[in-house]
């Protein structure tokens, strides 16, 4: 039993079986991987072990069921709700997929890539463009997290409204099981009803189910043809006028809606100073918008007719069209270096919520008064992704409280907040996933049918528990 060896005894172990290149188990080497992506939480492990193929991972998974220890599969670790940190170190060990990085094939006829877990999602986006096709799936954080970590997590980001989350871009999947067997569905597939779907028991796991190790994913014809807009509005709820204007009007050629509030600007250049101000900061509300297309679709015309109609009809107040790549660039950088700025102000509340559409203006701004009641001195930063009901309403305590006092604000913002989220019927993950840092307030709503079924699936599929226990459901595996 796992019990009556040390650690050392077990790292010999996993040596023996896996070889010293597959092992790591020096501190220092092994911190990046016991880090959480914001540095809030540092973790231990057995050991980490980088396998290089599937076969490796097989037997990686058998050695550890064999000498009683758990697995904690792990991307690119740029998660932001713990799924891939270890909370028993003595217990676990990481599973990096980082070695097993290949494209195995693009094919543009197909529409189709098969690539492995640890393929970082930017390189597979380059090569789908490299034979003139486009892999939609677009993060923050595309430069670091890599393809199994994504479709473990169910990624959302900014082209969901147009594309889907990403359990809508897989075709087929390579699983290796908590027994050590693989499930090779690698299908390329459009239509295949044989029965249960079994890829999509895997994707949004979290890796509670087994470990990814590689897709095949859904392509469609690079858009080479963007136009994309920075928006001033007055409201929210003039927000979601236009969003119901540019769905009419710009159909299925909008790729991303995004909206954020003034102290964007301020935050994207806390982290990014060189950021030049591309529109005045004094409306109440901001609107990221772009649409894309290929081939014979002009949206550069579509985008200027569409925006002459809405700034006639007064809907907006101010606002940018990118005129180059460049420029489209430096607007995103707006809304992906907030995120920079929020973390340089230290520990803060990260939430990523889904409400009905139509009720989201009125859900952030009674969610946001209750926070201003009850915290009177933290920010709130409301911003998101329009088109799917996707709200990050997060919290900033203020500079110089202690780390007690900060987490006092930060759990006092998280009850208001989720508080309100219950009566609007809205779900505590959008994109993110539940992993260890919502396991309790994800398991405090689950109906008793939904902890049953979500019950007997893992003690079917795993039964020994040994796949990132702890993370989503607390079964027992932590007693």
């Amino acid at each position: 039993m796992h019990s009556s060896h040390t650690t050392a005894d077990l790292q010999a172990a996993l040596r023996a079986r896996l070889g010293d290149a597959a092992i790591v188990t020096e501190a220092t080497a092994m911190l990046p991987y016991c880090r959480d992506w914001h540095g809030d939480v540092t973790s231990d492990a057995v050991a980490v072990i980088r396998p290089r193929s599937t076969a490796e991972v097989c037997d990686a998974v058998q050695a550890c069921r064999n000498l009683g220890l758990s697995i904690v599969p792990q991307g690119g670790n740029t998660g932001l709700v713990l799924g891939a940190i270890p909370d028993r170190p003595e217990r676990e060990v990481i599973l990096s997929l980082e070695r097993m990085k290949a494209v195995r094939s693009v094919d543009p006829d197909d529409f189709s890539m098969v690539v492995e877990a640890g393929c970082i999602l930017a390189e597979a986006k380059e090569a789908a463009a490299s034979k003139g096709m486009f892999f939609p799936l677009a993060l923050g954080a595309q430069g670091s997290c890599r393809i199994g970590g994504n479709i473990s997590t169910n990624a959302g980001g900014i082209n969901v409204l147009r594309y889907g989350m990403t359990r809508e871009l897989v075709l087929g999947l390579e699983v290796v099981l908590p027994d050590g067997t693989v499930l090779d569905s690698l299908s390329t597939l459009r239509k295949d009803n044989r029965g249960i779907d079994l890829k999509q028991l895997f994707i949004g796991a979290e890796g509670t189910l087994g470990i990814v190790t590689a897709a095949t994913l859904k392509l469609t014809p690079f858009p080479d043809r963007v136009a994309t807009a920075l928006l001033g509005l007055n409201s929210l709820e003039d927000v979601m006028r236009l969003y119901r204007r540019a769905r009419r009007d710009c159909c299925d050629l909008m790729s991303a809606f995004e909206f954020m509030p003034p102290i964007a600007f301020a935050l994207a250049r806390e982290a990014m100073p060189d950021l030049t101000m591309p529109i005045s900061g004094d409306c109440p509300v901001y609107v990221l918008m772009e649409i894309s297309g290929s081939g014979l679709v002009d949206v550069d015309d579509l985008m200027q007719r569409f925006l002459e109609n809405v700034l006639d009809d007064g809907l907006v107040i101010d606002g940018v069209l990118a005129a180059s790549a460049t420029q489209a660039r430096n607007l995103w950088l707006f809304r992906e270096g907030m995120n920079e700025g929020q973390a340089r102000r230290g520990t803060h509340l990260r939430t990523d919520i889904s409400v009905q559409l139509s009720r989201l203006p009125d859900f952030v701004r009674e969610a946001e008064a209750a926070v201003a009641a009850a915290a009177p001195d933290c920010v709130c930063v409301s911003y998101g992704h329009v088109g799917d009901g996707n709200v990050h309403l997060n919290v900033l305590p203020p500079s110089g409280l202690s780390s007690v006092e900060r987490s006092n604000r930060i759990h006092t913002a998280k009850k208001e907040i989720n508080a309100v989220l219950d009566r609007y019927h809205g779900s505590i993950s959008a994109e993110h996933g539940i992993g260890r840092l919502k396991r309790a307030d994800f398991e405090e709503r689950l109906s008793d049918v939904q902890r049953h079924l979500l019950t007997a699936i893992k003690t079917a599929i795993d039964p020994a528990m040994i796949m990132n226990p702890g993370c989503q459901l607390n079964l027992g595996e932590l007693s």
